[in-house]
């Protein structure tokens, strides 16, 4: 039986994975990032503002802010999806002992990552909604 070094074991462990097989872990990676609270989290935190094209300087965040800027999260949902991303390490949470207490969220180098990938989908959704609701309509025509 062959000896593998550290490198080669993280190296063969990387090749296993496949988000096309069931058993792939890479699979809760991708549910995870593929909800849309998670992709307005990157993008506030990444500092992306509103019709800003240009790419922001990522930014801290108090809890309240986000809340603010993600209009329509329950506060249940944004605090249980601040949580998922403060596991997987896509971003840390400050708490600063004042009264009352501060929480601030920021993307770690792993969330700013992401968040270049992220950001080019919500431009492109931003860019083609126009296009998208127009096939909509052509389609519940035809269907209908």
């Amino acid at each position: 039986m062959p000896t593998y070094t550290a490198s080669q074991k993280r190296a063969q462990a990387h090749a296993d994975y496949d988000a096309f097989l069931a058993g792939c872990p890479s699979r809760q990676l991708f549910n995870r990032i593929s909800d849309k609270w998670v992709a307005l989290i990157l993008a506030a935190l990444g500092g992306d503002g509103p019709g800003n094209d240009s790419i922001g300087e990522p930014q801290s965040m108090r809890y309240s802010e986000l809340s603010r800027r993600l209009a329509g999260a329950s506060q249940k949902m944004l605090t249980q999806t601040l949580r998922s991303l403060e596991r997987d390490g896509l971003l840390t949470r400050t708490v600063t002992p004042t009264v009352p207490t501060t929480v601030t969220y920021e993307l770690t180098d792993l969330g700013r990552s992401l968040h270049d990938l992220m950001r080019g989908i919500k431009h492109w959704a931003e860019a083609h909604m126009d296009e998208v609701l127009a096939n909509r309509d052509d389609y519940d025509t035809r269907i209908a």
